[in-house]
């Protein structure tokens, strides 16, 4: 019989005599190694030769977190044995220690380890896992009587921010692109009532997004999703909380010729535009011979769109070496971001989104991903993962805004979904964090907001 939890093999050992465990004990810190009550008392077995990420890391990793996660480095575990790593290696989510305070060879992890009943020993038979070999067995042994000291969680190279954005080949940037481009997003003649312009819903002012739960179309019709931010779109390959675009230049067409949001015929557009003095200069400048198109002006707004990318935060100071730039209570979070809330599953990567498209069990008819595939279960009330940068800027949450505070998002993960249903995402599971660690992950996530400078508006062609 496998034991399930971590709970259930403290109970067990609990039964056990102490006869048994000093047996067992015995058995395995004998010959060449002194006995335990040597190991305790002595000073000779040197601590400071052991190095946790070289020397422990990958022991725990090729034979606990594979049950035992999740972990900063992306094994996810079965969540009855889930531990903690945020707040102590292989500290129970029910409490208690990886250490008894003054018995280091009586810690949990070492009675498991080196234990001679199957029914307790770690990690257990006939999972394709031998047991630890002696040097292992020894490495753990100085790590813990040093304290099983677990160093700080710090960022590797997925969080590290790029150097430049990428660009198709047909539409490589250039000034007179960005100012073509900028110059259209905030033109109120892209729409066909020449008063709604980009800029309407994914205004600079509220880190380009427009701080409504359901955007506004023509005619201040209320629609049907919040307005998702337009910050890092050059690194995405899906557009629309659907992804049903699948490039910048498709996607900013969508809009302007959506008769819900502004409403404008493409023909009629490329008219208005010729009609301006300043707009055919512009586009000859921008894309000379081309002329003014539908493929020109998506082009150009294309162009524009790919360089908003929110700038350092306080997150990335941090992740470069700077201590100070983040506080405790945030480095905590971060923990737990890549550990026991295992937010990395989705918000992964230096713009914290892998670009997926999950049910993460909130109310609503709204499909999602699912209306445009129809015989695919698991798209079904699927939606894209949104970038985390500048997320505190950026409420309410949600595709569709139901959410006022990050509280409030930090809730419905924590329960595992409002609803459960097939097409839920296999990630969402309950996550018993704590009211603190709560307000850590919080404090987390607003280090990824960046003090980015304000835009500058550009002149409007007459």
């Amino acid at each position: 019989m496998r034991v399930r939890s971590f709970k259930s093999r403290l109970i067990l050992i609990g039964a056990v005599t102490t006869s048994l465990v000093a047996i067992c004990v015995q058995r395995l810190w004998m010959s060449p190694a002194p006995s335990v009550a040597a190991t305790v008392a002595s000073d000779a077995l040197p601590t400071t030769e052991i190095d946790f990420d070289r020397d422990v890391r990958p022991i725990l990793a090729d034979r606990c977190y594979q049950c035992h996660g999740p972990d900063p480095i992306g094994r996810t575990g079965d969540p009855e044995l889930r531990l903690d790593i945020a707040d102590g290696l292989f500290s129970p989510r029910d409490g208690g220690s990886p250490v008894i305070p003054g018995k280091p060879s009586e810690s949990a992890l070492l009675l498991r380890i080196i234990a001679s009943d199957d029914e307790v020993r770690m990690p257990p038979p006939g999972d394709g896992r031998s047991r630890l070999s002696d040097k292992q067995i020894d490495i753990i042994r100085r790590w813990v009587r040093a304290g099983a000291v677990v160093p700080p969680v710090r960022p590797d190279g997925r969080f590290a921010r790029p150097a430049n954005y990428p660009f198709p080949v047909d539409n490589a940037p250039t000034p007179d692109r960005v100012l073509l481009g900028k110059t259209l997003f905030f033109d109120p003649r892209l729409s066909g009532s020449n008063v709604m312009s980009c800029a309407a819903c994914h205004s600079p002012e509220f880190s380009w997004g427009d701080g409504e739960a359901r955007s506004l179309g023509h005619g201040g019709v209320q629609l049907g999703r919040r307005t998702p931010t337009i910050l890092n779109l050059a690194w995405a390959e899906l557009l629309f909380w659907d992804g049903r675009s699948a490039s910048l230049e498709e996607q900013a067409l969508g809009p302007i010729q959506s008769a819900a949001e502004m409403n404008q015929k493409l023909t009629d557009l490329r008219a208005e535009l010729s009609a301006v003095a300043g707009y055919p200069r512009l586009f000859d400048l921008a894309y000379p011979g081309e002329g003014i198109s539908d493929q020109t002006i998506g082009k150009a707004l294309a162009a524009y769109e790919r360089t908003i990318v929110s700038g350092t935060a306080p997150f990335d100071r941090w992740a470069s070496g700077d201590e100070s730039a983040m506080t405790q209570d945030a480095k905590r979070g971060f923990a737990l971001f890549v550990g026991k809330a295992a937010c990395i599953q989705c918000h992964t990567g230096w713009n914290f989104t892998d670009g997926g498209f999950y049910d993460i069990g909130l109310r609503g008819d709204d499909l999602g991903r699912g209306n445009l595939l129809k015989e695919i279960d698991v798209v079904q009330h699927a939606f894209k993962t949104p970038t985390l940068r500048n997320v505190g800027r950026r409420s309410p949450y949600m595709h569709d805004g139901s959410m006022a505070t990050l509280s409030e998002v930090i809730d419905l993960y924590n329960r595992g979904g409002h609803v459960r249903r097939p097409s839920l995402s296999p990630q969402i599971k309950p996550l018993r964090l704590t009211a603190g660690e709560k307000q850590d992950l919080i404090a987390f996530l607003r280090t990824l907001t960046s003090d980015d400078p304000r835009v500058v508006l550009p002149s409007l062609p007459k």
